[in-house]
């Protein structure tokens, strides 16, 4: 078999699954965040907290419950890896220095999972397991939390209440999360990933020292930090190790880990505002973006230039020979599509274009389908833009979902978009005005300038992918995008909360002829292309000094 017709059936085999999945998952999410009923266990978490899971939340307060919960998880996870090396389980290693506990902890709690340091000689067991792991549930948790108070936004009327932030933290980890972890888990054990508490192996010699091996709860991490969309990995290589990515199969499940409740939440979201074809049309825009980039990546990354490639049958460095380039080419467009950042191949291998492309996915604000909850509401923020783009064009108020997209809509809308663009721009200039973070590059010209681009789009994006080849782990790298994950993540969340409010508060407004078709085909391919356009203008200069250049230069 053909190294692309492989790639090509495994992308097919994906489709299969994520289409067999996403009716059920889709409507099962919707359940959860519309019942009435708690669980035994959830009321325990509520009376162990303090908090009130019956009482609904106006925007301010469930902004406040988001920011209050991402704050003490901050601080706990710091102080947990500041005492790392007087813990139990701590495998020896001492504890984590404060500018790399700071951005490892706003790493973990912004959902983005950037890591500076090497997994197996950093974290011992409890960091692993009761810090960051517990960070990968409810991370992802306050996102679907935050995407389904916009999506009751737009589904009540005459009220600023959104629900109860405590209850959907609750539910989204213990009735999604949990439960598909615990399969995932089983499956990732039966593929050959490890699950232990097993100490520091010495396995040999190499290169005249000891070789040196951890044991580790690795599979229960690792689904979870696929599921989660969080990324990040137990180990320094990350899901190209084999502990934790063992095989073929096992790395076709963990992209449709990746993938499955982004795509599925677009059905919880038809479901939740009374229209199923408005999610089919959230759906086909992600869809479409996502196979676009999955299909210019696999083109590529399969192109023969030059007898190196010729005789690997593509752009093979970097990737790992027991997933191929196709297998490498499809993981690489999901994580950055999404804001996984887990990684099986290394980016900064791949071509100048291939490079660009996981770039832009990131920049797309990883939307197609995104991260769980912030891909959701990211797309829903984009809708809101392309509605606006197009009353413009007809001389009409813009309405979405029976509801007036008015001057304090558009604003929202609009300080949304332009948070993550600043942060990215902002600090990748300032890192080459000074000389201490340049010094950090690996490569000089436009692959340098790629490097700390990328880093910082990672960060600022909430996606945590390396591009590898810079330095990350410096004062100035820790700081900077440690500040800039943290802004990135809860920044948009004040806006998309204060737009759901406004949204909930209006009431419908009725549908008459004039009014914008949003569940069309039509509306489907005004949104890919505003999305497109939006991030065209925003990024293209900073892209054509780096992947660009570098691509056209090959």
């Amino acid at each position: 078999m053909s190294p692309v017709l492989a790639g090509v059936l495994q992308l097919l085999a994906l489709i299969v699954a994520l289409g067999l999945s996403y009716r059920p998952l889709g409507d099962y999410m919707a359940k959860v965040y519309s019942s009435e009923k708690h669980y035994k266990p959830e009321k325990w978490i509520y009376k162990a907290i303090g908090a009130n899971a019956n009482t609904e939340m106006r925007w301010p307060a469930y902004l406040r419950g988001v920011l209050a919960f991402s704050a003490v998880s901050v601080l706990f996870l710091y102080l947990l890896q500041r005492v790392q090396g007087s813990l139990p389980g701590s495998l020896g290693f001492v504890s984590i220095d404060p500018d790399q506990a700071f951005n490892t902890a706003a790493s973990f709690v912004a959902n983005t999972n950037w890591q500076s340091y090497y997994g197996e000689q950093a974290m011992g067991h409890v960091v692993q397991t009761g810090g960051l792991a517990v960070q990968n549930f409810v991370s992802a948790a306050v996102g679907m939390a935050v995407a389904v108070a916009l999506v009751r936004g737009f589904s009540r009327s005459r009220t600023g209440e959104l629900g109860n932030f405590w209850s959907d933290l609750v539910r989204g980890t213990v009735r999604i999360l949990l439960p598909i972890s615990v399969i995932g888990a089983l499956v990732l054990v039966a593929c050959g990933a490890i699950q232990n508490f097993s100490g520091i192996h010495e396995v040999g010699q190499f290169m005249g020292g000891s070789q040196q091996w951890n044991g580790g709860a690795v599979a229960s991490q690792e689904v979870i930090k696929e599921l989660g969309t969080n990324g990040g990995g137990y180990f320094n290589a990350n899901s190209a190790h084999p502990f934790e990515n063992p095989n073929g199969l096992s790395n076709l499940f963990e992209i449709y880990l990746i993938l499955v409740i982004p795509f599925a939440l677009t059905r919880t979201f038809g479901r939740m505002v009374g229209s199923l074809k408005q999610g089919y049309a959230i759906l086909g825009t992600m869809a479409a973006i996502w196979l676009g980039f999955t299909a210019l990546m696999m083109w590529t990354e399969f192109s023969h230039n030059g007898p190196a490639f010729d005789l690997a049958g593509g752009a093979m460095e970097g990737k790992e020979t027991r997933f191929g380039i196709g297998g490498s080419s499809i993981f690489a467009v999901a994580t950055t599509l999404t804001s996984t950042g887990a990684v099986n191949s290394f980016h900064s291998s791949y071509t100048g274009f291939g490079g660009g492309i996981t770039m832009l996915g990131m920049q797309l604000g990883e939307i197609a389908p995104g991260g769980v909850g912030s891909g959701l509401y990211g797309m829903l923020i984009m809708a809101i833009i392309a509605v606006f783009i197009a009353g413009l064009m007809v001389g009409r108020t813009p309405e979405y979902l029976g509801k007036k997209i008015g001057t304090r809509e558009i604003k929202f809308a609009a300080c949304y978009i332009l948070i993550t663009p600043a942060l990215v721009l902002c600090f990748t200039a300032a890192s080459f005005v000074l000389d201490t973070p340049s010094n950090s590059m690996t490569n000089s010209g436009a692959h340098g300038f790629s490097e700390i681009l990328y880093a910082y789009t990672s960060g600022a994006n909430n996606n945590g992918s390396a591009f590898a080849g810079l330095n990350a782990d410096t004062q100035w790298f820790n700081s900077t995008i440690g500040i800039a994950m943290l802004l990135g993540r809860f920044l948009p969340m004040v806006f998309v909360l204060a737009l759901a409010g406004s949204l909930a508060e209006q009431k419908p407004v009725p549908e008459t002829a004039g009014t914008l078709r949003t569940e069309k085909p039509l509306f489907t391919g005004l949104l890919v292309g505003t999305i497109l356009i939006i991030t065209g203008l925003t990024y293209f200069p900073a892209l054509a000094l780096g992947p660009l250049a570098e691509g056209l230069a090959a």
